[in-house]
């Protein structure tokens, strides 16, 4: 029996040396390979150097963050090649202010967080930026690559989370994959249809080969046969993980893809445009995607001549007071033109689902991404013309075919007719007198007046926030921000601390609800710390108005509605900022307070103005669901 025993305790042996040894030396980057083909020495010591060395090839000038030991290495090198880092006080503050970046200029946005649930906090914030169309790079941390699975902290399956949400996902194995891996994703993000990416750095991959080596825990050399063979392993698989890491290669940015109109496709646009008695453009955020810059693409629209409704980041694009700009009645337009053009523009729930499109019109739809082009086409609406392609530079090519076109003068007034009957509707409502409140109209035509030309408007609420989107207008493209079709509440601190970091110059103004604004409130820390003044509007009703409104009708309730009045201006104050309150008791110095907070953010100092409002009936029926 003791014979049989050893016998097979020798073959049990024999076969996991031979696996070792496979093991050992199966890769090509093994530790055998290395020592007859010893890489290049740079000086670069940990895979986050590497990281951030991509980043800066790429022109990233802010990372958002929220430390985290697994991402550590990333922070310290990129703050070392000169990359402003932001650490916020959520995660999806993060990402936000890095998908705010992104629209800003064009460029990639790129936020970092730690591993778990600094992960999944961004979720939200990914979601947005994917249905926005917005090129943001999410970076996260993850466990060691021998403990992934076998309970490590904060080990989850990442890659399953992310794959629905975003164009791209990997997990970078070894240091050698960390420069094709970011170049690919941040390629991948900002071609085609932009979205969000998602890179995955395990610890071992970013932290430097003696750290790693401490931290695995290699058994005693003493140890038995056993320990020895595990200790062979884990060396030729550390070994692998950094071989060939850091020898000299590429960072910098690989070729952007974006689909370009046929000359075909643009002559047909303009044949149909041409012959036009009462054409529109509906425009959408698409259309401010590189590579077009927006004020060429401004002076085509003018050129054009042709009425247009601006939604999204589009807001402003005509400056503050277009002849061509319509602002009111879309759905009545809508029924009377003979051509439109849905220039990035989705026939979704904002369209009615195609809906509010008169089957008499020709539909000229123009749209990167295919599935968005048709969107309920076919039942609800006919397109004469359905192009899959970038909206600026197709909107270009459609003004120079156009010289010459001039647009019917009646019909761009008898739109701005109406405007100017809902303008003059809006402006007597807020005079009305609200139950011991200030008039929420009021307190927004009072902000209008007060912001500066170059001003920035972040738009973070529902019901304040939708009356502000009748009233405020916004100065220039680029300079209207709220999170789009997905509806989301808490964009507001990322959103701001974005675009005023890219605009540093420029005066940025939240307009929150004061249910909204509860997401975000600790930012006015992140805001303070790193001088970052921004000016935040607060319609406080004490109140979830836009849900309450259809839910006390329809149901006899107001549960989970009601919030308090809250001192939301000491909390600004606690949190280092300045902090003003605004009630009817001193309604006659809004604009005085306004100008205090603009006094403070030109000295550096972040600013919460509490707006005590009332009800109004101004956006009955407003709910969409």
């Amino acid at each position: 029996m003791a014979i049989v025993e050893v016998l097979l305790y020798t073959i049990g042996t024999v076969v996991l040396l031979l696996l070792a040894a496979i093991a050992f030396a199966a890769h090509k980057y093994s530790i055998i390979y290395q020592f007859f083909h010893p890489p290049a020495v740079n000086s670069k010591s940990n895979g986050g150097d590497i990281v951030a060395e991509v980043l800066k090839a790429h022109g990233v000038k802010f990372l958002f963050t929220l430390c985290g030991g697994h991402i550590s290495p990333i922070n310290v090198a990129a703050e070392r090649e000169g990359i402003r880092v932001i650490d916020t006080r959520h995660e999806v503050t993060a990402v936000f202010a890095a998908d705010a970046v992104a629209r800003m200029t064009g460029a990639i946005g790129a936020a970092v967080v730690t591993a778990g649930p600094g992960l999944t906090n961004t979720i939200t914030a990914v979601k947005n930026a994917q249905m926005a169309e917005t090129p943001v790079l999410l970076m996260g941390g993850a466990a060691v690559t021998l403990l992934k699975g076998r309970g490590a902290l904060q080990d989850i399956d990442q890659m399953s989370l992310f794959k629905p949400l975003c164009k791209f996902c990997a997990a970078v194995q070894t240091v050698r994959d960390i420069a094709p891996v970011l170049r690919e994703a941040i390629r991948v993000a900002q071609s085609d249809t932009p979205g969000p990416v998602f890179v995955e750095f395990p610890i071992d991959v970013l932290y430097d080969y003696q750290n790693v080596l401490m931290g695995v825990g290699l058994n005693s050399p003493k140890g038995d046969l056993m320990s020895k063979i595990v200790n062979m392993y884990t060396m030729s698989h550390i070994g692998n993980i950094f071989a060939g890491g850091f020898e000299l290669r590429e960072y910098g940015p690989l070729p952007v893809d974006r689909p370009i109109a046929s000359s075909g496709q643009v002559q047909q646009a303009v044949e149909l445009v041409s012959r036009a008695k009462k054409p529109l453009i509906i425009l959408g955020s698409q259309a401010t995607l590189p590579p077009t810059p927006v004020d060429e693409l401004r002076k085509a629209l003018e050129a054009m001549g042709i009425p247009c409704f601006l939604g999204g980041m589009t807001r402003g694009m005509l400056g503050r007071n277009s002849p061509l700009h319509i602002r009111q009645r879309r759905r009545d337009a809508l029924k009377e033109a003979d051509v439109v053009i849905l220039a990035g523009a989705v026939p979704d729930f904002r369209l009615n689902y195609g809906r509010v499109l008169s089957k008499r019109s020709k539909i000229i739809a123009v749209n990167r991404n295919k599935s968005q082009l048709l969107l309920n086409a076919g039942v609800m609406w006919r397109p004469a013309l359905a192009v899959q392609a970038d909206v600026g530079s197709f909107l270009l090519e459609v003004s120079k075919g156009l010289t010459g076109f001039n647009c019917s003068s009646e019909w761009i007034q008898s739109l701005k007719v109406r405007d100017e009957e809902k303008e003059t509707s809006n402006l007597k409502k807020a005079e009305d007198k609200v139950n011991h409140f200030l008039n929420p109209l009021k307190v927004l035509y009072q902000v209008e007046e007060a912001m500066d030309e170059e001003s920035i408007i972040v738009a973070d609420g529902g019901d304040f926030v939708g009356s502000a989107a009748y009233i405020l207008r916004p100065r220039g493209p680029l300079k209207w921000l709220d999170p789009g079709a997905f509806g989301t509440l808490g964009v507001g601190g990322g959103f701001a601390l974005g675009a005023k970091l890219c605009r540093p110059d420029c005066e940025v103004w939240i307009i929150y609800g004061d249910g909204t604004l509860g997401y975000s409130v600790a930012e006015f820390d992140t805001f303070n710390r790193h001088k970052i003044p921004v000016i935040a509007v607060v319609g406080n009703d004490a109140c979830w108005t836009q849900i309450v409104r259809d839910q006390e009708k329809m149901f006899s309730t107001r549960v989970a509605c009601d919030l308090t009045f809250c001192d939301y201006d000491k909390v600004a104050i606690g949190y280092g900022g300045t902090g003003y309150r605004l009630s009817e008791e001193n309604a006659e110095g809004i604009k005085e307070i306004l100008m205090k907070a603009k006094e403070d953010s030109k000295n550096n100092k972040p600013a919460l103005v509490n707006c005590l409002i009332g009800k109004t009936d101004f956006r009955e029926g407003s709910l969409s669901v």
